[in-house]
């Protein structure tokens, strides 16, 4: 198989799995890039995000349910197979607002799988990944192996 056909299997499975979560949906949230153990996710600005409307910023329960759905696409990017994951442990760096009025980027890495726990890193940014929004660690736990994940038949 091609790794251009690779790569559109892959971003395909990663658009249906950001699919099945509705908050997802409504949000906005669509992969653009899937690798081997990488997700990038982009979040369109809408104001109904708006965590202070003084200042247009958005909420960080945004950027976090960005950050969650992004890392936990970069585990299921790097599984041979489409075990389910669930979130363990989620730390989250606020570095600076993110500008109104701008998309804001996620960018994840499962940098370490075990058998049963997968570990991420992601950055959160607008128009520089060395300028982020925000950091964070995180662990999810890979369910027991022929445990189907939310999005089943993509290939």
């Amino acid at each position: 198989m091609t790794d251009d056909r690779t790569a559109e299997m892959r971003l395909r499975f990663a658009r249906q799995f950001f699919d099945t979560i509705p908050h997802s949906r409504v949000l906005g949230m669509e992969p653009i890039a899937v690798g081997e153990r990488t997700l990038t996710a982009r979040l369109p600005y809408k104001s109904e995000m708006v965590g202070n409307p003084v200042t247009g910023v958005i909420h960080g329960g945004v950027i976090t349910t960005l950050v969650d759905q992004t890392s936990g696409g970069a585990v299921m990017a790097a599984l041979a197979d489409s075990r389910a994951v669930a979130t363990l442990d989620l730390r989250i760096d606020y570095m600076r607002p993110a500008t109104p009025g701008e998309p804001v980027y996620a960018h994840a890495e499962c940098y370490k799988l075990t058998e049963q726990i997968a570990f991420v890193r992601c950055t959160v940014y607008q128009d520089d990944i060395d300028d982020p929004v925000a950091t964070s660690m995180s662990t999810f736990m890979r369910s027991a192996e022929g445990t189907p994940s939310m999005v089943e038949g993509v290939a």
